[in-house]
């Protein structure tokens, strides 16, 4: 990723209310929105507020706190989202993220076959 965080990232835009979300979960530190494109029935993307580029720099910013906050409130997010036959959390790093704003994706239910690029498109519209 880059060094310095991009105010005009998407996830950026969605927090100041310049895009739309279809907001799941908020508070005053995270917010949680279905994805745009889902790859599953419950397809969820959990965002902290605060300007995090990815997972790395969210470990060696915030505090102790915050992380435990930020994990421990996507079980709530997945209780409300009714997920209790489990589900999925992935964070993609570097050159496999596309959105340059630390994100987790909470996932429930059967995987559907996406391909990259066809996501990748979608990001360019935005």
């Amino acid at each position: 990723m880059t060094n310095k965080y991009d105010d005009n990232n998407v996830f950026a835009k969605i927090l100041r209310g310049d895009l739309p979300s279809d907001k799941i979960y908020e508070d005053d530190f995270i917010l949680a929105f279905k994805d745009i494109q889902p790859v599953a029935e419950v397809h969820l993307l959990a965002i902290p507020k605060k300007p995090y580029i990815d997972m790395q720099d969210f470990i060696h910013r915030s505090s102790n706190e915050e992380l435990r906050y930020f994990f421990s409130t996507i079980e709530k997010i997945a209780t409300i989202s009714k997920l209790d036959d489990g589900y999925r959390i992935v964070s993609n790093f570097g050159k496999h993220q596309l959105i340059p704003h630390f994100h987790v994706h909470i996932i429930g239910g059967e995987i559907d076959a996406m391909s990259k690029k066809t996501k990748a498109q979608l990001l360019k519209k935005l």
